[in-house]
């Protein structure tokens, strides 16, 4: 269906593709994936038509169909319904044109190719798709100018849907929806009957939709069968394969080198040197496996508080007098939380993180707070607003103030903004880089509790993946509002539903959600149904449970430090052992056999702090499970 031939692109003296190539077989759904600034969009760009290639070609069937979203969002008084009824525009012509014509031999074919289009059916296609992605038949009416830049690309991606093109491509289509839109996306696009090539960095979603991966790596693409998990043990082969091939050569190399140098002025030996030479001078290198040491968030840890960290009690919430987005609010966050946000946008979940971020103070009832409680929160809006002529070592250095120059340099190089990263214009960040600035900036003073809204926008699969990591390695609490459903397994224990102007614990799974949300699951009513135990007793039981795994927490994190200590030992007395003028002085007047038995009892305590690390790990997991 769609055949990439040798496509070569330079921006700025700089090659962004070379050489790509790749045959699509036809009907495929393939992701198209890569690390920040590979060159995704601009290859889609290409494929579309937008952007012409130094060299090379996208070649498709012709009188082949191709949607695309443009860059600009639609605007103006049409309403989301006409906008995407307008993107059929064969039948809209045909509807136009019979309301003309006179020739009854061309009305009779223009009423059969109505039939042939199944014309009559498309208001209410429209509207289920409309409907979908997030819009109600109120919202439907209304002209797009009085919505934002967000919902409108909606209409946008709403109108692409329902032109049903030949070929489909969608350039990161979940950055725009919330959770729920999201799921029925992927659903949609499931059953889709031509060809595809999204752009996605959800790993669930590439699971789920697509049969096909094409990675672009260093400007080369590489076709791969599966979806998103199956894409990574090819993967990971393909480079322990390289990695090992690399190993061979250098070693092949060496060999040959060695030869030379040692025969090359014998004279009875140097023609076989001059053989060796020219061997090695053929042998095509093989490229080192390199990870991205950059790829980095690491939360500062913040002092330990008394729980509760905050307490609402029957609180209600909203932006004009008297009238609240949120009410009954009952809701309480203590220092081990992991807590996801789920519900429509619109629903009012960004009103409730606000709250809890203390920028809007509560209509009714009462939010107590931990007095010395420091929270980080973060969202897009932030990201947008940073200034693009200024260095991330200048916008910490402001945020910073009083602090040392060695100290703004360590929060910016934990998040990967060492050296001359830290002295780079923001201008010339990509948005994933903005948005790691950004997460440093509201964490700079170790806050006690992050609000994350939408954080995973422009990050890559790998970012993601780091800061998943970094989640799970902070240890304050956490609530976030995110689409990203594999960051939200991998880091939420606690679900709140924000929807019919209150938020309620949702007692299922993120599965049973998502099977709720498509029509496959319990009732909200049952999901969110509160427990019949008095909420004192409710209280007591959590407390009780919090301070138990608090325990075996701290009996966890101890058994970490032990080893670490002991591993640290064991390296030192290893440097004494093979490098002695390295060592300690101490270490280094020990005798080899005196090392040996030294670390010999390393080991046994390292073994040992495994075990304890197993034991409570396991008991921790077990009580978490309960």
């Amino acid at each position: 269906m769609l055949n990439l031939n040798g496509i070569t692109v330079r921006l700025g003296g700089r090659t962004i593709l070379d050489r790509a190539s790749a045959a699509l077989p036809p009907r495929s759904r393939v992701g198209l994936i890569g690390r920040n600034g590979a060159g995704k969009s601009t290859l889609m760009k290409v494929i579309a038509g937008f952007s012409e290639p130094d060299e090379g070609s996208a070649e498709m069937p012709r009188g082949a169909r191709l949607g695309y979203i443009a860059q600009e969002a639609p605007a103006g008084q049409a309403t989301p319904f006409e906008t995407v009824l307008a993107a059929d525009i064969e039948r809209a012509a045909l509807l136009a044109e019979s309301e003309i014509a006179t020739d009854p031999h061309r009305i009779g074919e223009i009423h059969e190719r109505l039939i042939a289009i199944d014309a009559h059916a498309a208001p209410a296609r429209a509207a289920r798709i409309l409907v979908g992605l997030g819009f109600d038949e109120e919202m439907q009416q209304r002209p797009l100018e009085s919505y934002s830049g967000g919902w409108r690309m909606r209409v946008a991606l709403a109108a692409l849907l329902f032109s049903e093109p030949d070929l489909l491509l969608l350039d990161e289509p979940s950055n725009h929806l919330d959770l729920e839109a999201t799921l029925w996306l992927e659903n949609f696009l499931k059953s889709y009957r031509a060809t595809m090539v999204v752009v996605s960095h959800e790993r669930d979603f590439l699971n789920n939709v697509v049969d096909h991966i094409l990675h672009l790596d260093k400007g080369k693409t590489t076709l791969y069968v599966g979806g998103y998990d199956a894409f990574e043990r090819q993967r990971a082969e393909r480079l322990a394969q390289q990695a090992s091939a690399r190993d061979k050569q250098l070693a092949e190399r060496a060999k040959l080198q060695s030869f030379v140098d040692r025969w090359r002025a014998k004279a009875t030996k140097a023609k076989q040197a001059q053989s060796r030479l020219k061997m090695i001078e053929r042998m095509e290198p093989i490229a080192a496996v390199v990870e991205d040491p950059s790829l980095s968030f690491g939360f500062p840890s913040p002092q330990e508080l008394r729980p509760p960290l905050i307490t609402l009690d029957d609180a209600a919430v909203g932006y004009v007098e008297g009238t609240p987005v949120l009410k009954k609010l009952g809701l309480r966050i203590d220092p081990d939380d992991r807590i996801a946000l789920l519900g429509r946008n619109g629903n009012g979940k960004t009103t409730l993180a606000r709250m809890l971020a203390g920028q809007l103070s509560p209509m009714d009832g009462t939010m107590t707070t931990s007095g010395k409680l420091r929270v980080g929160y973060f969202t897009q809006y932030q990201v947008e607003e940073l200034d693009t002529g200024d260095t991330p070592l200048e916008h910490m250095t402001r945020q910073m103030k009083g602090a040392t120059p060695a100290a703004v340099r360590a929060q910016l190089g934990r998040f990967g903004f060492s050296g001359d990263r830290a002295t780079q214009k923001v201008g010339s960040l990509s948005g994933g880089e903005r948005a790691r600035l950004a997460l440093a900036l509201v964490t700079r003073d170790a806050p006690h509790m992050l609000i994350l809204d939408e954080p995973t926008n422009h990050l890559d699969v790998d970012a993601r993946e780091a800061l998943v990591q970094a989640l799970n390695d902070y240890d304050g609490a956490v609530v976030v509002v995110s689409h990203d459903r594999h960051m939200l397994a991998l880091t939420a224990d606690r679900l709140v539903l924000v929807d019919g102007g209150t938020a309620t614990e949702f007692a299922g799974t993120l599965d049973d959600y998502t099977d709720l949300v498509l029509g496959k699951g319990q009732s909200q009513a049952t999901a969110t149904e509160k427990p019949k135990a008095s909420a004192k007793d409710a209280r007591k039981a959590a407390a009780e449970a919090r301070e138990r795994n608090k325990a075996m927490r701290d009996a966890v994190k101890d058994a970490e430090t032990e080893m670490k200590k002991l591993e640290a030992r064991r390296s030192e007395v290893d440097r004494a052992m093979f490098d002695p003028a390295s060592a300690n002085k101490d270490d280094a007047k020990r005798t080899m056999s005196e090392l040996m038995m030294l670390r010999a009892q390393l080991s046994e305590g390292i073994e040992a702090a495994e075990a304890r690390w197993l034991e409570a790990s396991e008991a921790l997991e077990e009580s978490q499970a309960a």
